[in-house]
Formats: structure tokens, C-alpha cells, sequence
């Protein structure tokens, strides 16, 4: 259910946009991988193509969209689910279909559209996943689209919304079996988004510590979460002062990965991308200071150890 840009581009002639403003978020998505280009099973570009903008609100993207679906805010659970019966021909309730902003018709247009499309994408965003419903949701639309893979070639990609959260996702399943919503306090993996993905960690304040990498949770995350930051002892290891660094205890400046530390950065469709540092810095890495951190901890450990031992024996 997954693809490369490279195929969208070449193969995609019904492109959804779900919970996302790709016109002011991603700005070159349009004109580089999806709308305007042009590829060898949609030689004319965006004549060939259909785009649909699915949202609580109109965005600048609506006014690149051939079909723009405003539905209620927290509706699209309810809107995923009555597609995925339309699919399958199940009988949907017109009053039900109507409490999530959309009419039965307008509904039923979608899925016909997205049936007959050669290749089909839904490139869903944070009003996807970070509104009521969040994993949910997420699951919600590729269950979808698995099911419309039984008329036609159908795929999903999420649009991030920070550089290379991909990059974290691809680490953690390879070392982990899971994407993210990781717990290893067990001394082994589990996986559970919803219980143990960072937001609901931090709001149910289950944790007494952070120590935060190359992100900015205090400018994007809800209020109750932020506020937890600030009252735990909060570490951040970031090249410039954030929203997040302010509320810190300790804040450790970093070389800026890409331009003066050398890395790999994944693109959306999970295509690694290795960097090169054009310049040098006079601050560590984040590898390096995390390197130091470790070996600083487990000499600890090993003292602690070694003190415990003494007092055994005496």
C-alpha cells in the first residue's frame, strides 16, 4: 500500500489530499511529485490527473483541487467508515452520512471516482493524525485502501509534518519491528500508539524526564503536554533556541545536521538521503553528544554497581 514519489509521479491519475494544506506545508509537493508533472502514464500532467481535497476548512489547496469535500471537525472516522461500506455496497444511513458535513451522493461520487482510477493515492496529514481519533484514523484510511486494491492500484502516504520524522520511523522498525508508540521499559519492544506515543506519555504525565532530539514539541504539541515539560527536568539537544529550549533545564547546542554534520535524512517515501556537511561547527553533533551521555551513564551504573558489591561483602 505504499509507493515512491517516483511512481506517483509517473503512475498517479487520482490524487486525495486528506487532513493536510500541501499548498502552504509542503509547497513543492504539487509542482515536483503529484499535480503538475508529468510521467509516462500521465504524459499531459495535470490534465490527466484528479485531485481531491478533503478538510474541516478551505485551504489555499482547495484551489488546486478539482473536488474540495469539507466535512465536520472530528468526522472523519465517520466519513472513512461509510466510504469503506459504500465500497462493499453495504446500505449507509442519508442522515447518518449527513451529521459529517457530506451528503450520501457526495460520498458515493468518491468512491466510484477512486474505483475506476488506473492508479490512486491518499496522501493523509496531521488533521489526520493528531485530531480525535489519531491512530485510528490512520488505520481507518489503510484499511481503505487495502480494500480498494481489490478493483483497482490504490496507495497511502502520510505527509509529514517535521524533517525526517520518516527518518525516526525507519530506525525504530528495523531495530524495533515498530514504528513508533514504542515502549522498551520492559527491556524489550511494545507497541501501542495511544498509550505509549509521546503526546499521550506526556499529557497523562507518566514520565519524569525528557530528553529531546531535533524536535520541537512546546510549539506543536497540546497545551497539557507542554505544560508537563516544563515542570520535568527537560533536556534538548537542538541547533538553535525553540519554544521547547525555553521551557528546558538544560539546553545543549548542536552542529545543524546537512550543513555541518554529516547524516542520513529519509524522504516521505521512506528514500534515504545521504548528507553531506558543506561547513564546519564548533558545536558536536547530536551522535556525539549522545555517545558522551551513554558512556557517562553506564560508568555511573558501574561505579554504582561496584559500591553495591563493597556493601554486600561488608
Amino acid at each position: 500500500m505504499t509507493c515512491t514519489l517516483g511512481e506517483v509521479k509517473n503512475r498517479a491519475d487520482f490524487i486525495v489530499y486528506w487532513g493536510g494544506n500541501p499548498a502552504e506545508c509542503h509547497p513543492r509537493h504539487f509542482t515536483k511529485y503529484t499535480l503538475t508533472q508529468k510521467g509516462k502514464f500521465v504524459p499531459r500532467g495535470r490534465k490527466d490527473r484528479t485531485m481531491v481535497l478533503v478538510d474541516i476548512r478551505e485551504t489555499p489547496s482547495a484551489k488546486a483541487a478539482d473536488i474540495f469535500l469539507q466535512i465536520k471537525p472530528t468526522k472523519d472516522f465517520e466519513v472513512l467508515t461509510i466510504l469503506r461500506a459504500l465500497l462493499k455496497n453495504q446500505t449507509v444511513d442519508r442522515e447518518l452520512a449527513a451529521e459529517t458535513g457530506l451528503t450520501l451522493e457526495q460520498l458515493q461520487d468518491l468512491v466510484d471516482r477512486m474505483k475506476s482510477a488506473r492508479f490512486g493515492v491518499i496522501f493523509f496529514g496531521m488533521g489526520i493524525s493528531m485530531t480525535r481519533g489519531k491512530h485510528m484514523n490512520s488505520a481507518a484510511i489503510l484499511t481503505l485502501v487495502a480494500e480498494l486494491n481489490a478493483f483497482t492500484k490504490f496507495v497511502a502516504m502520510p505527509m509529514r509534518g517535521h524533517g525526517n520524522v520518516t527518518g525516526a520511523d525507519v530506525v525504530m522498525r528495523w531495530t524495533t519491528g515498530y514504528p513508533f508508540g514504542v515502549n522498551l521499559c520492559r527491556g524489550y519492544p511494545r507497541y501501542n500508539p495511544g498509550e505509549f506515543s509521546t503526546v499521550d506519555l506526556l499529557v497523562r504525565g507518566d514520565v519524569d524526564a525528557a530528553l529531546i532530539l531535533g524536535a520541537d514539541p512546546g510549539a506543536t504539541m497540546p497545551q497539557p503536554a507542554i505544560d508537563h515539560l516544563a515542570r520535568i527536568p527537560t533536556i534538548v539537544l537542538d541547533p538553535k533556541v525553540t519554544h521547547t529550549s525555553r521551557l528546558a533545564r538544560v539546553h545543549i547546542t548542536t552542529a545543524v545536521t546537512g550543513i555541518s554534520a554529516t547524516g542520513t535524512v529519509y524522504r516521505m517515501d521512506e528514500i534515504p538521503l545521504p548528507l553531506r556537511p558543506a561547513l564546519k561547527s564548533p558545536y558536536p553533533t547530536d551522535e556525539e553528544v549522545i555517545r558522551r551521555v551513554s558512556k557517562a551513564v553506564e560508568k555511573k551504573m558501574a561505579l554504582s554497581t561496584a559500591s553495591n558489591g563493597i556493601t554486600m561483602r561488608a
